[in-house]
């Protein structure tokens, strides 16, 4: 199975320019034999909390559709961010799209105290299978969260796959964190980070791969445009410019 982080900087406030780019970037994982695509945090808008409230969409958005017509398509996993507006506010949400699945969506759990003037918590994990792996998603912050982690082991996760939107000083504390949890509860851990504008900083990049002996694998590097792949079944990974 090939799980696919998509290092990409995105258009602010721009949701169709962003569409346009992810599908370009899918069917470029999906030449090299990806299994599943995800993007950073909020990758549909970027990582914009001042924009979230005018740039939220609804769960049944037909914007979205194109990626099920393309999960559909190829049978890949994809998995998209974007502010959701739900009865008590606005969530961040990643969206799955799966071969002939309704959509579901997975909400950041656990938020940084400086979201919640923006930002709903979301409550309901979700937990995706592809071939014999067994993928968790975790949202940025709470993938910092030890007690996010074991929910994730809990969840008989053998992949943990984080979205996330990191300034330099993130991407350190991820570095240090996911090793330990990789090898604590024996999973790998796969990170997408963007690059570029993000909200009051510039993405840091280096998406990594760690494995579940906590070594790193590979990793891009901290400001181009890559595809982060990791293969389960040789427990390989590579990097590959987009």
């Amino acid at each position: 199975m090939k799980l696919v982080a998509a290092q990409i900087s995105s258009f602010q406030g721009k949701i169709e320019q962003n569409i346009a780019k992810h599908i370009a970037v899918i069917e470029q994982a999906v030449s090299h034999g990806a299994d599943g695509v995800f993007f950073p945090e909020l990758s549909l808008t970027a990582y914009e909390p001042l924009l979230a409230d005018d740039l939220a969409i609804q769960i049944d958005d037909p914007k979205l559709e194109v990626f099920q017509q393309l999960s559909d398509r190829t049978g890949v996993l994809i998995a998209v961010g974007a502010p959701l507006r739900v009865e008590q506010g606005i969530e961040i949400a990643m969206f799955v799209f799966q071969r002939g699945s309704e959509r579901l969506v997975y909400t950041k759990q656990l938020l940084h105290a400086d979201e919640l003037p923006y930002f709903s918590a979301g409550s309901d994990q979700h937990v995706f299978s592809i071939a014999n792996e067994v993928l968790v998603p975790a949202i940025c912050y709470e993938s910092l969260q030890a007690d996010h982690a074991q929910q994730a082991s809990e969840a008989q996760a053998t992949i943990y796959f984080a979205s996330v939107a990191k300034s330099p000083r993130g991407v350190a504390a991820a570095y240090n964190h996911y090793p330990q949890i990789a090898r604590q509860y024996r999973m790998a851990v796969v990170m997408a980070n963007c690059v570029g504008p993000a909200d009051n900083f510039i993405g840091a990049g280096r998406s990594g791969v760690w494995s579940a002996e906590g070594n790193l694998l590979t990793q891009a590097d901290e400001s181009g445009e890559a595809l982060v792949i990791y293969d389960s079944l040789t427990g390989e990974g590579r990097v590959l410019g987009i």
